[in-house]
């Protein structure tokens, strides 16, 4: 009988033990995940953050002929800080102008290059994404292979093509389609044409990555019920997709609006961009507190299309989580 209590006892403390170590197991793990968190987070702090701050930094403060050729915010005088904040870069930007241009053609050029992008990658990504396995990977190589070799590479083989004496003038003249070559360089065409081959991949790979997931049963209920194949395909996989095209719009239309090379190799002076601004006053000017204001208000003006996407996302889960 006694020792029939001691293991009955021995029993108690050891299943008390296990609830003690697993409870400190449990309030381990929320600051595990707190630690694996906190280094995406860390990486964004040290190389989007700070450098944002500095830039912010730099835009308010004066030209200056010095390295760096801008003058600090804070300086101390005679054992006292001064901070001195200059809001002439910005009334300058909003008052000439040319930066008005610069930032209406940026954005201009990237909507257009998003669209173009939009409605030639959807269809793409459609026919790969209901391709059978075993060539979905081949096509999706091919999609993937200009990112085996350098952008600058493939901006001069579109120089190359575009060229008075190019390939396709060449190709069209064998042909006698035309009687003299065309002037397809250094215009506002081979500006977008370039843009919509450079960036078609970063439309068409979130849109395949949404739209494989697609269950095939809803096309085939749709069908069942009557519904025509360009019917099912506006109520049915248009809207499931809706998260696939807002994220290759946005990896499209982000980068297009500060797009440098591009308009500069085939390009037109007059075809001025944002991009093109910034090189000039970084380099051309050495005046780094108007550059950095010209970035600010380009990166305030990129948010505002991103911060309204997400509130409205926000409220459709919302909404779908009410119903």
């Amino acid at each position: 009988m006694m020792n029939r209590l001691l293991s009955l006892r021995d029993s108690r403390e050891a299943a008390a033990r296990g609830a003690r170590r697993s409870l400190r197991w449990q309030r381990a793990l929320p600051r595990g995940r707190s630690l694996v968190t906190a280094v995406p987070y860390g990486w964004l702090l040290l190389f989007f953050l700070l450098p944002f701050l500095f830039v912010l930094q730099i835009s308010f403060s004066e030209v200056e002929i010095a390295s760096p050729p801008y003058r600090a915010l804070v300086t101390r005088a005679e054992d006292a800080l001064h901070i001195a904040l200059n809001l002439g870069n910005f009334t300058y930007i909003f008052g000439d102008p040319l930066y008005f241009d610069a930032y209406l053609g940026s954005l201009r050029m990237a909507a257009v290059t998003t669209l173009i992008c939009l409605l030639i990658g959807y269809p793409v990504a459609y026919t790969i994404a209901r391709a059978p396995e075993a060539k979905r990977n081949t096509l999706l190589m091919l999609v993937m292979l200009p990112f085996w070799t350098s952008f600058l590479v493939r901006v001069y083989a579109w120089m190359g093509i575009l060229d008075n004496e190019g390939l396709l003038n060449h190709l069209l003249l064998s042909l006698k389609l035309i009687d003299a070559p065309l002037a397809l360089m250094h215009t506002q065409l081979s500006v977008q044409v370039v843009m919509v081959y450079a960036y078609l991949p970063f439309m068409i790979l979130p849109l395949f990555s949404n739209l494989v997931k697609l269950d095939g049963r809803l096309l085939e209920a749709a069908a069942d019920l009557g519904c025509k194949p360009w019917k099912s395909f506006l109520t049915v996989t248009l809207p499931l997709s809706k998260n696939g095209v807002i994220a290759g719009s946005m990896l499209v239309f982000i980068p297009a609006v500060g797009e440098f090379v591009i308009p500069e190799l085939v390009g037109t002076p007059e075809s001025l961009m944002i991009g093109k601004v910034l090189w000039m006053e970084f380099f051309d000017n050495n005046n780094w507190p108007m550059a950095a204001a010209v970035t600010i208000v380009m990166v305030a003006l990129l948010l505002v299309p991103i911060v309204y996407l997400h509130k409205r996302e926000e409220k459709s889960l919302a909404r779908a989580a009410k119903h």
